[in-house]
């Protein structure tokens, strides 16, 4: 089963985590004591980037009669939607750029380029993912009601098509974002009342999203192509690409850094009067980074760090490259897994668990408590030890490497 005892799968003690707790409280208010001209500075240049970009590709689009003009506009339009959904939009909606009072620059104020309502999305997202991260029963992002992604969620005949799911989730990303806060399927099982107070809030939710879904959809698929006139149709199927090329690579960011081997989960159990201590180290467990270079970073609304994302939500995403060196020194210190990987194997990974668990348990490998894509502590249990041989502290980290030792001589290289 999923992590029930987090400080006895970390093979920490209560006082290991909340000196872990109390050095990430520090770095914490380090950066918010030192944010600054220098960071206000990079989010308007970010911005004024973006809005540079989208002009350009709309622009380029009046003459998409042209093939060149067509692949030109696609791209920046494109690129700009990417940038305005993960660096800016994000970002912004967190919370991280709350700071500095500045009302066009703010989370009570930004509604992103996306068919999500901002409202909705964060509740869905910046409370109930960001406080129950990976939580079985309690954040909706462990698959979005849709996918199956860890051996603990009981299979259905529904499952073996996820992988079809997840190729058109991936393309309208957006649309899925739009809907999660509505609980559709929740909705269908409940079948409220029609005069009850919940069918009359999701009767609310429901006519917010479909405003902004005909706001979004007016703006790309009818106003901007009338603009561009005789080119009509050109600047429609640029619109359409472009918010495809958005879609799919904002969920592989995504799905990176919440999927692929080594982001845990974890049951409801593990929540009960946790500590802050407990849940900087839940985040830990709970995340997977992505390695690359600064492009990638950016492009990924430094997303790319979602260790240190998950840490501090609310803390400007351009210090989080600085914050990951602190953190997986920390993790090297007491022996902790620090997940991370190029896109293209995370992207892999979580593929792979994709396409393994739309099939029963009973045809994969592994069980429950030694999944690649979900561990428990009743793999193996204890404390940090020392390494006679090196002085060294010993815990997860190397309990993770001596079982994935174990596996190898008893199964095939890539079994599981």
């Amino acid at each position: 089963m999923a992590i029930s005892d987090v400080k006895e799968y970390a093979h920490l003690t209560p006082e290991d985590v909340e000196a872990i707790g109390a050095e990430l409280d520090t770095i914490r208010r380090e950066i918010e004591s030192s944010r600054g001209e220098s960071d206000a500075r990079y989010i308007r240049k970010v911005i004024r980037l973006q809005r540079a970009l989208e002009i350009s590709g709309r622009g380029a689009l009046f003459f998409s009669l042209f093939p060149p003009a067509w692949i030109a506009g696609t791209a920046l339009l494109g690129t700009a939607k990417i940038i305005e959904n993960m660096e800016i939009g994000h970002n912004v909606m967190h919370g991280q750029w709350d700071w500095m009072n500045d009302p066009e620059i703010h989370s009570t104020s930004w509604e992103w380029d996306n068919a999500g309502p901002s409202e909705h999305w964060k509740i869905t997202h910046n409370f109930l993912h960001h406080k129950y991260t990976n939580v079985l029963g309690m954040d909706d992002d462990i698959g979005y009601g849709l996918l199956r992604v860890t051996r603990d969620q009981r299979w259905s005949p529904f499952y073996l098509g996820q992988p079809v799911y997840n190729l058109l989730l991936q393309s309208f990303f957006e649309y899925g974002v739009a809907i999660q806060h509505l609980e559709l399927g929740k909705v269908a099982k409940k079948k409220w009342a029609k005069d009850s107070p919940e069918w009359k809030q999701f009767e609310a939710d429901r006519t917010v999203v479909l405003k902004k879904i005909g706001k979004q959809a007016g703006k790309d698929y009818l106003l901007f192509p009338l603009l561009t006139g005789p080119a009509f149709v050109g600047t429609l199927t640029a619109n359409l690409a472009a918010n495809v090329m958005r879609n799919v690579w904002t969920n592989a960011i995504i799905f990176c850094g919440h999927f692929p081997d080594g982001a845990e989960k974890f049951t409801k159990h593990d929540v009960l009067n946790e500590t802050q201590g407990e849940w900087y180290l839940r985040q830990m467990l709970g995340s997977a980074n992505i390695s690359g270079g600064k492009l990638l970073h950016f492009m990924s609304g430094n997303l790319s760090h979602q260790i240190e994302h998950h840490l501090f939500p609310d803390l400007p995403s351009n210090r989080l490259a600085d914050i990951a060196v602190r953190v997986r020194a920390m993790c090297d210190k007491y022996d902790l897994p620090y997940t991370t990987g190029s896109l293209p194997v995370q992207y892999f990974k979580s593929w792979r668990t994709i396409m393994k668990l739309s099939l029963p348990n009973k045809y994969l490998r592994r069980g429950t408590d030694d999944a690649p894509e979900t561990k428990s502590e009743k793999v193996f249990g204890g404390v940090a030890g020392v390494d006679p041989s090196t002085g060294r502290r010993t815990g997860l980290r190397t309990a993770l490497a001596q079982g994935r030792k174990r596996l190898a001589r008893r199964e095939p290289a890539m079994a599981g």
